[in-house]
């Protein structure tokens, strides 16, 4: 009894020279009218001038010419990090917070009557507004505060922090994390702020974090 091979179907090759003509052939050509559903304004932008779809994240922001090193280097491995979210980075010298209104005058008591007025004294800040010449601050992603994201992001920082020669001078590791979440890192002349959006949304809501006055 002979057994019966099963037959392959046969497959229609298309000629080299005739598939490649299909495939360089435009959808329209030129003496064609465009179809209704095309913007011509929208065909004609180019790649650089078209708006980031929502579901990729945004370019960082550029640094400023003048910005130190250490902060250049912290930036660049901060928006790295799989914590933080990327549109929330920034590297900024210190937004300007307007003086408070002036202190009341009042009467000079006992026998010096030198001073009629109150004295406010010199401050102690800046004319930035703070201690710091510049600020660093990010936000963990939502729902990852309580997982260890700010203690893993504050490590990275650290670690990043001391390995410039000389070591930047950091305060000792504190065990002790705060439970605002909101960690905060002083490294001489800039300070890092690590936050939930929570703490960000509480303590940083009135404060113009983007860099739009370089």
């Amino acid at each position: 009894m002979r057994l019966l091979r099963a037959v392959r179907p046969l497959r229609f090759i298309r000629p080299r020279r005739q598939f490649a003509q299909t495939e360089s052939r435009p959808f329209t050509s030129p003496s064609e009218p465009m179809p209704w559903f095309i913007d011509p304004a929208e065909d004609s932008e180019t790649a650089e001038h078209r708006q980031v779809p929502p579901h990729l994240p945004e370019p960082p922001d550029e640094l400023p010419a003048n910005i130190p090193e250490p902060i250049r280097v912290l930036y660049n491995k901060l928006s790295t990090s799989p914590f933080l979210e990327p549109s929330t980075l920034v590297a900024r010298e210190p937004p300007r917070i307007p003086p408070g209104p002036a202190l009341p005058t009042r009467k000079p008591k006992g026998r010096r009557r030198i001073r009629g007025v109150t004295y406010a004294g010199q401050s102690t800040l800046e004319a930035s507004g703070g201690i710091w010449n510049w600020v660093v601050m990010a936000q963990v992603k939502e729902g990852t505060e309580n997982r260890g994201s700010i203690e893993s992001v504050v490590r990275v920082v650290r670690k990043t922090l001391l390995s410039f020669k000389p070591p930047l001078p950091l305060p000792p590791n504190s065990k002790r994390y705060m439970h605002s979440g909101w960690a905060m890192i002083d490294a001489g002349n800039f300070a890092v702020h690590i936050m939930s959006k929570q703490a960000h949304e509480k303590y940083f809501d009135n404060i113009e974090t983007r860099p739009a006055d370089w």
